[in-house]
């Protein structure tokens, strides 16, 4: 087990950390079980035992990213107001929006989560019972309509986000960060079938009414933590692009992110998409529905559009880290591998479009 001293101090000096706890009157003492978890981001996340109790660690990478302390500060921000909620996150038990503190990074403590990624390993009970799988599938629907259901004014996030025209931003947006790969030198330009008929399809079909609410902005089951002795979620984690927005967007990501296809649905789906026996795209908005508070002024006969919305931006998205690697900025296999979902995603956009998802 890794001591404090083992801990690269420019990350985490626990000197420092330790005397900052002091002040916030958290358990004291030493640090004990001091050991680094590893995540889908680059963040840090760092478990210990300190007093008794045990806390996780979160600030951003070694070498901090321009954005880096804003988001941390946002995520802390979020997770404060869910605690309470029924949200099932994780709860903060003290943040740092101060980077002197800590060598220039924001940090925050949180709760450790006692579940397991599903899109890494499925423990035995899981994996040799599908009806197990098919409930978590309605668990990851039905723990966002609690977060679709959480009021963001009443939870103190009225100024969070832009929600004023929210939806009619999203194709211009995308557009643009498109077409700004085309500065990184050796990028041939996007090269994915059906991206103008897709764009064009989304102007023309955009609801016409919607509610705003909290969103995770990255809902798929990689940032779903699931609980070892049953099916429910554990936490959802990462919540680097939460944003107040349109909660339909979230349960479109879901959808178009999902293991119910022979396609690249399954991308991110890692062992639960290869043991099978999940619910249908149709079933999880069933259970999402099932949450009065959360569909209340929201249309989900369009559900549709936020699922081609969804595989286009992420399309959009993934299609960055290919262009980096035309210019040698990023592993080429990465950036193929990235690309080819990207293809997959504008494949399963026209899927929706056809048959309704």
């Amino acid at each position: 087990m890794p001591q404090p001293e083992q801990i690269d101090p420019a990350v985490v000096d626990f000197d420092v950390l330790g005397a900052w706890m002091d002040g916030q009157g958290l358990p004291g003492g030493p640090f004990e079980d001091v050991a680094p978890l590893s995540g889908g981001t680059q963040n840090v996340l760092i478990r210990f035992r300190r007093g008794g109790t045990d806390f996780v660690l979160r600030r951003g990478p070694r070498h901090l990213r321009s954005r880096t302390n804003e988001v941390l500060r946002r995520e802390a921000r979020v997770l404060a107001a869910l605690d309470g909620t029924g949200v099932p996150a994780p709860r903060i038990i003290a943040s740092c929006p101060d980077e002197s503190v800590l060598g220039g990074a924001v940090f925050y403590l949180m709760t450790p989560v006692e579940g397991f990624n599903a899109t890494v390993s499925l423990p035995d009970l899981h994996a040799g019972d599908a009806g197990i799988r098919r409930e978590m599938g309605l668990s990851a629907a039905r723990s966002l309509s609690a977060l679709g259901a959480v009021d963001h004014e009443a939870a103190g996030l009225a100024d969070f986000g832009r929600p004023d025209g929210f939806l009619e931003r999203q194709v211009p947006r995308w557009t643009a960060e498109l077409e700004s790969y085309s500065s990184l030198d050796g990028y041939p330009g996007p090269e994915i079938p059906g991206l103008d008929a897709v764009a064009a399809w989304l102007e023309a079909n955009r609801p016409a009414t919607w509610r705003p609410g909290i969103m995770h902005g990255d809902y798929h089951l990689a940032n779903l933590m699931f609980s070892f002795d049953g099916p429910d979620v554990a936490a959802i984690v990462d919540w680097e692009m939460c944003t107040v927005g349109d909660p339909l967007l979230d349960l479109g990501w879901l959808l178009a992110t999902w293991p119910d296809r022979a396609d690249e649905g399954a991308l991110l789906a890692g062992p639960l998409g290869a043991a099978g026996g999940l619910p249908s795209a149709d079933e999880l908005v069933a259970a999402y529905a099932e949450r009065p508070e959360a569909v209340a002024g929201r249309d989900l006969s369009s559900i549709t559009w936020y699922a081609v919305l969804a595989c286009f931006k992420l399309g959009i998205v993934l299609e960055g880290t290919h262009a980096r690697a035309c210019a040698g900025k990023a592993p080429k296999e990465t950036g193929d591998l990235l690309h080819s979902i990207t293809l997959g995603l504008f494949r399963r956009a026209h899927s929706f479009m056809a048959d309704g998802h």
